[in-house]
């Protein structure tokens, strides 16, 4: 007993004594593993809308901690691009990406992710996992590998894209910016794709295709001199409309920052007044909060009317050397005898007092050097009820990956996994990488695949994985500085193709005409949900037990008829059968409880007025294996009516569960044990026994008699 507590509290002993051949392949699995996660890892990050480097970080500590308290031994831990989709999709509503606010707000989300796994894997509630259906799932990640692939074309191609309620909204403006492509850029971005293409080809590089093409472009881009930015003050803007537009976009932009922390105020005084029940006051509490939401709104869809306006205007940029005022025109309105530095900038972004520049393609820029820092997340109750919907959906879907992959792997090393444990050992790399500045992470694909692969046989390899991440932060990241954008945007298009999945969709609808519906229906809802992929998660599981429900509200009914081999099968399948005028065989397949006792009823009915002549009703019940109070209610009512009209109800075939339901209920008494039968050939039997020579001719009649006297 003491040991079982021990390995659940550290289910990593397990691992112990280990030997050195097998510590040597999960430091190869782990090398191998990490050089091709930590260029994934920086553009994942982009995708969460962070900066590169939280990537790293969530690629060390929760991959330490994920290996060390989770059952699976070759499952990675760390970013993957479903998952940093969603984060971003959960916080852009709330604040601006790459911002001091959105990073707060990304580690309060992770601390949630990490909780929600936790308390789930403590209560041993893995299984509620299984509410989220397989083509759920299907719709859902077909949806999410679109919206991420659409999501970087302004890095492939070097324009800007917005950032709405509205996903499909943005991209559609964005292809308004088409004309502005930057070709250098897109260039860049042709380059990386062919040569991780061409590289894949050639078996010795294959697995190191994606590294190498990061060196490559990196080199590339720092020779040519692919990157160009500067900044300016925000009235260097020689145009006077282009000018007044910048002046007003800030100062809306300052209003809106006050009306929010005035909203934010307002509410904690809200809080407490619904405290004290002081209702008069909580509701002219509520009118101001909403009166400054709605006016915030209008500002900000103005700015945004701005800001699509500055964004396709050309710039040239004068006085760029040391020590003259830097001035910028808008292009070709330069005035004789002004030099300009020769190139074209366009405002990537717009701060209090200073306008940021773009005159070149995007590169990943400064890394900070060193391990993440401690840093506890600010806890919000706004905050927090916020982002709970959206932090159980990303803590499902995370654990769904994870698990997913931890049993494919188990099938091949023959591991047992433990589900419960391995939602304790996410919830725990989660949880503590919250302290750490990494931002929520699960189970990889292409990690745990490398690792299984490459011989992993503990979670040492993960260890080693999260060591050179770790080396990579204290020494390399100064060769990061000109990594191209539009590199990381090729990786994460590779990354997400193998999400696309259309075939499967096809294959769950030939399965199941609701599984199809199903997962349809959640592709569309998160593409038009979209950034808000939590909603089509949701709607998606909905549906899927809505229709779960109406299925077992009209199970199958099936009318049988007399197969010539003496077998009973459906007239619907099998129309020409010959059945009786004196017996209605019917087969029930499904429970018989509250939400579909009506419909059992209705059938069994309209097949006795069908025939008029019958005597009796027989229901072979094989199918039935749960029966509640309302349909041991249905029942009796039931034989009660049909023994009304003279026709005999007659069972066969009822399992143990249902039979002891009759008993304890007197069910059984009521009907009485001669007619209850253990299959339909006895039952039949003994009805026509009972007709004697009435039904002499009758072609359902069996062709030997059963032995009648043999009930259950």
């Amino acid at each position: 007993m003491a040991r079982h507590w021990l390995l659940r509290l550290f289910p990593f002993l397990a691992w112990f004594p280990i030997h050195p051949a097998i510590l040597r392949a999960d430091l190869i699995a782990g090398i191998t593993g990490a050089l091709v996660l930590v260029p994934k890892a920086m553009a994942y990050a982009q995708l969460a809308g962070l900066p590169v480097y939280f990537g790293l970080y969530t690629a060390f500590v929760p991959a330490f901690i994920g290996a060390l308290w989770g059952s699976s031994r070759q499952l990675a831990t760390g970013p993957v691009a479903v998952i940093s989709l969603m984060t971003a999709a959960a916080l852009a509503p709330l604040a601006v990406p790459f911002t001091e606010e959105y990073v707060g707000l990304v580690l309060l989300l992770t601390l949630m992710v990490g909780v929600i796994q936790l308390s789930l894997g403590a209560l041993n509630l893995g299984t509620i996992v299984n509410f989220v259906s397989h083509p759920v799932i299907l719709g859902f990640m077909n949806a999410a590998a679109i919206i991420i692939a659409l999501s970087q074309l302004d890095k492939l191609l070097g324009i800007p894209k917005g950032r709405s309620d509205s996903f499909l909204v943005d991209i559609w403006e964005m292809l308004g910016y088409l004309p502005h492509t930057h070709l250098p850029t897109l260039a860049m971005a042709a380059f990386s794709l062919l040569l991780m293409l061409g590289l894949k080809r050639i078996p010795p590089l294959a697995k190191l295709s994606v590294l190498l093409a990061v060196a490559i472009t990196t080199l590339t881009s720092y020779v040519v001199g692919f990157e160009h930015r500067t900044a300016v003050a925000s009235d260097a803007i020689a145009d006077a409309p282009a000018r007044e537009t910048v002046a007003a976009f800030i100062s809306a932009q300052e209003r809106i920052e006050n009306m929010r922390a005035e909203s934010t105020a307002l509410g904690t005084r809200l809080r407490a007044m619904e405290k004290e029940r002081d209702a008069r006051g909580a509701a002219e509490l509520r009118y101001r909060i909403d009166l400054l939401k709605l006016d915030a709104a209008t500002l900000e869809t103005r700015n945004k009317e701005r800001q699509q306006h500055l964004r396709k205007l050309e710039f040239e940029l004068a006085g760029a050397n040391a020590g003259e005022s830097k001035r910028l025109y808008l292009a070709d309105t330069v005035p004789e005898g002004v030099a300009t530095d020769g190139r074209f900038w366009r405002i990537a972004r717009i701060a209090p007092g200073e306008l940021r520049l773009v005159g070149g393609g995007e590169v990943v820029g400064v890394v900070p050097e060193g391990l993440p820092s401690l840093r506890v997340p600010t806890l919000s109750l706004d905050a927090v009820l916020a982002l709970f919907s959206a932090a159980l959906v990303i803590a499902l879907v995370a654990f769904m990956e994870s698990i997913s992959m931890a049993k494919a792997m188990s099938a091949k090393s023959r591991q047992r996994i433990n589900p419960n444990q391995e939602l304790v050992g996410q919830g725990l790399a989660n949880f503590g990488g919250a302290f750490f500045q990494a931002y929520p992470a699960c189970g990889s694909f292409t990690g745990s695949a490398i690792n299984l692969q490459a011989g992993a046989q503990t979670g040492f390899a993960m260890v080693f994985n999260g060591l050179f991440v770790a080396l990579t932060l204290l020494f390399l990241t100064p060769y990061l500085y000109f990594l191209p954008q539009a590199t990381l945007a090729v990786i994460i298009m590779l990354a997400v193709t193998s999400l696309i999945t259309p075939a499967a969709i096809r294959h769950a609808w030939k399965a199941s005409r609701a599984d199809g519906i199903t997962a349809i229906a959640t592709f569309v809802a998160t593409l038009v949900a979209a950034p808000h992929l939590d909603k089509g998660i949701i709607f998606g599981t909905a549906l899927a037990l809505m229709l779960f429900l109406y299925r077992t509200m009209h199970p199958r009914v099936a009318r049988l008829g007399r197969y010539p081999d003496g077998t009973l099968r459906d007239i619907k399948v099998n129309p020409e059968l010959p059945t009786s005028e004196h017996v209605v065989a019917v087969r029930f397949d499904g429970q018989l409880y509250f939400a579909n006792v009506a419909y059992f009823e209705d059938m069994l009915l309209e097949a006795i007025a069908e025939h008029p002549k019958a005597k009796y009703l027989l229901v072979v019940s094989d199918g039935i294996n749960q029966l509640d109070a309302s349909g041991e209610e249905t029942i009796k009512s039931l034989d009660l009516r049909l023994a009304g009209i003279g026709v005999k109800l007659v069972f066969s075939g009822l399992k143990k569960q249902v039979l002891d339901v009759m008993r304890n209920t007197g069910l059984f008494d009521q009907i009485g044990q001669s007619r209850i039968f253990p299959d339909e050939e006895r039952a039949l039997a003994a009805i026509y026994e009972w007709l004697g020579d009435e039904a002499a001719e009758d072609p359902f009649r069996p062709a030997r008699a059963a032995a009648a006297d043999s009930p259950a």
